[in-house]
């Protein structure tokens, strides 16, 4: 379907028949125009634009992905560009000002309206990440003085040249957050009532420089439509809407899902065909690199134990369930932990409290696995590959133990690892999965032949 309106758009832009594209997006909403646009040619993309209003043009340049607002700004010149850059959102702007070449940004300021601007100069100053960086200033703040019948004069006055009216955010003459009132509250209070009189001082905010997950959390656990941002006086500087924190959700899973597959680099919202291949190349092979060397690690466990797997084959033909059992034991447990320590339910500071719950179900894992493992050997194995003073019981034995102890030790590390990181302020997710596989398997081999050496006394 999306193929038929690329096309049909493109042969539109052939004939040069700007009216019939109008007609042709009219109705549509901009995130869906934008999705559109993301497969034609910049060059068609800056045509399309100019067939509509300066608003809506804004409204869907907003939604197109980073990349495509570059390559598409290329065909707009330095006035066309300012003025449609005043006409996004301030959080937007930023955004878009942060993905264009600087030597092009140094150009552009001069001409922008001063007021948006010095807006954007504010903005700026946040480094991505934070919670200042996805912040915007469309927002009303009002005197705690003012009666309602001077606040709905406002609202009326300001609201439709603001991204959120719904609260309404008090303050002093210092811009101190006093509270916050609802659009509801006011509409519903008797028209002689201040401000201050009907404000919510119970006020959940963000520092301006925390970290964007900060906002997130607070969003997610308190419910929130909008969240005010504060320096470190508690001044109102901005505010946070619930649109930014979906984008941002959509950011920290993407972020999370590659660490957890051992990519590495910033994501620049490029979509996976557009992304190049050196791109892709420099994000993976970094971790590759590093999972490979500690792979010799696994080949020097095994060289060390080189006499014992040859004098018992049939240990050989039971690495693969102890290797795929204690890293599904560990990722089992490194996602637990990671999640709790995401949603806040846990911290460094419970690492013994998180150990000994985890140790206790990795004993219960190993038993069972351990059973069923120890199993397996009698019921499967081939007592020919085994020498005469070693049975077949024997062997399960050894198997078996090894499997319970591999299934808590991996367990174990599994849930101290993340902890460990986030001890040390690094993302938990960066090691949870593949290098605690990595990890896991060189215990695991470790654990194995050790295990055997001793139960089969060789």
């Amino acid at each position: 379907m999306l193929d038929q309106r690329d096309n049909d758009l493109e042969a539109l832009l052939e004939n040069d028949n700007l009216p019939l594209i109008a007609s042709f997006l009219e109705g549509k909403h901009p995130t869906e125009i934008a999705e559109i646009l993301t497969s034609l040619p910049p060059e068609s993309v800056y045509r399309i634009l100019q067939t509509q209003k300066a608003d809506f043009a804004g409204d869907i340049f907003t939604e197109l992905p980073p990349w495509m607002q570059t390559d598409t700004a290329e065909f707009f010149n330095d006035a066309q560009l300012a003025r449609l850059i005043e006409r996004l959102s301030p959080d937007v702007r930023v955004d878009v000002l942060r993905v264009l070449p600087e030597t092009r940004v140094e150009k552009l300021l001069p001409i922008i309206a001063k007021s948006e601007r010095e807006n954007i100069k504010q903005l700026s100053q946040y480094p991505e990440g934070t919670a200042g960086s996805i912040m915007t200033t469309d927002y009303i703040a009002l005197l705690h003085t003012l009666t309602v019948k001077e606040v709905i004069e406002r609202i009326r006055l300001e609201g439709a040249n603001k991204e959120s009216i719904y609260t309404i955010f008090v303050i002093d003459t210092q811009r101190i957050l006093k509270g916050t009132v609802s659009l509801a509250d006011i509409i519903l209070a008797d028209h002689k009532r201040t401000l201050d009189s009907i404000k919510e001082e119970q006020i959940y905010s963000v520092k301006a420089l925390s970290d964007r997950e900060e906002a997130l959390y607070l969003f997610s656990r308190y419910d929130l439509v909008t969240l005010p941002v504060v320096d470190n006086e508690n001044r109102l500087l901005g505010i946070i809407t619930h649109d930014d924190v979906i984008d941002v959700l959509e950011q920290e899973r993407t972020e999370d899902f590659e660490r957890f597959n051992a990519i590495t680099g910033k994501h620049e919202g490029v979509s996976y065909l557009n992304t190049s291949i050196w791109s892709h190349f420099k994000h993976r092979v970094v971790w590759l690199i590093v999972l490979a060397a500690m792979g010799l690690i696994s080949g020097a466990v095994l060289q060390t134990f080189e006499s014992t797997l040859t004098s018992i084959i049939i240990l050989a033909f039971y690495m693969p369930m102890l290797a795929d059992t204690g890293g599904n034991t560990g990722s089992q447990s490194a996602t637990m932990v990671v999640r709790a320590l995401a949603l806040k339910e846990i911290g460094p500071k419970d690492a013994i409290k998180v150990l000994w719950k985890e140790l206790r179900v990795s004993i219960l894992l190993g038993l069972v696995l351990g059973f069923l493992a120890f199993l397996r050997v009698l019921l499967t194995g081939n007592p020919s590959h085994l020498p005469e003073t070693i049975s077949l019981l024997n062997i399960g034995i050894a198997i078996s133990v090894a499997l319970c102890i591999q299934v808590i030790s991996a367990t174990v590390i599994g849930a101290l690892l993340p902890l460990a990181a986030a001890a040390v302020h690094l993302d938990p997710a960066l090691i949870a999965s593949p290098a605690l596989t990595t990890i896991v398997d060189i215990t695991g081999l470790f654990v194995y032949f050790t295990t055997a050496r001793v139960v089969l006394k060789i």
